[in-house]
């Protein structure tokens, strides 16, 4: 699924890109913009903020303030306040599906065009309902982990919390990316 994610997002991005310099080299350069470029662009672009999110949410690397996690001791404490935080997340994340369930209804309903191209806008306003259901179902997803963390229990969940030094996904992606030793050729 990392795969599908990292290529679909590289072309989206690469598109808008490539829109936005055909836009400035016929703006600019030779003075005649290329009409409905920006009605095309549009797709593209929307498809990319609602599958980046969606990403950051099967990723777990929404921002966050963690200012609470300053106060607490042990690993224990740290699923307990991140099973309350993921449970206020899915409330608000299904609040907020169901408006985008209510607002593809009435495009669908409406069946509105592109002022140029008429290109149907459900192309893009669909991502929005997509995007909210799938990052629902993943916030839903960790919530599950969570659970599942705290009703497993053991000694892990006792370890103190090293607030000098804390583990990040972001330190195991660099420990992966830091050249390793060759302890076979000295």
């Amino acid at each position: 699924m990392e795969r599908i994610f990292r290529y679909v997002l590289a072309l989206l991005i690469s598109t808008v890109a490539g829109f936005q310099f055909v836009q400035v080299i016929t703006r600019y350069v030779f003075e005649t913009p290329v009409m409905g470029l920006e009605e095309v662009a549009m797709i593209p672009t929307l498809w990319l903020y609602a599958l980046g999110a969606v990403n950051a949410s099967r990723e777990d690397t929404q921002i966050r303030a963690n200012v609470l996690e300053i106060f607490l001791s042990t690993e224990r404490a740290r699923h307990i306040l991140l099973v309350i935080s993921e449970s206020l997340s899915l409330v608000i994340s299904l609040w907020l599906t169901s408006w985008a369930w209510d607002y593809l209804r009435y495009a669908i309903r409406v069946g509105k065009e592109t002022p140029t191209l008429y290109l149907p806008t459900l192309i893009y306003e669909s991502a929005l309902f997509l995007a909210l259901a799938a990052m629902s179902l993943y916030v839903g997803w960790h919530l599950i982990g969570h659970i599942r963390a705290l009703c497993r229990g053991g000694k892990e969940l006792d370890t103190p919390i090293d607030h000098e030094h804390p583990h990040t996904s972001e330190l195991d992606e660099f420990q992966i990316l830091e050249p390793q030793e060759d302890k076979t050729h000295g």
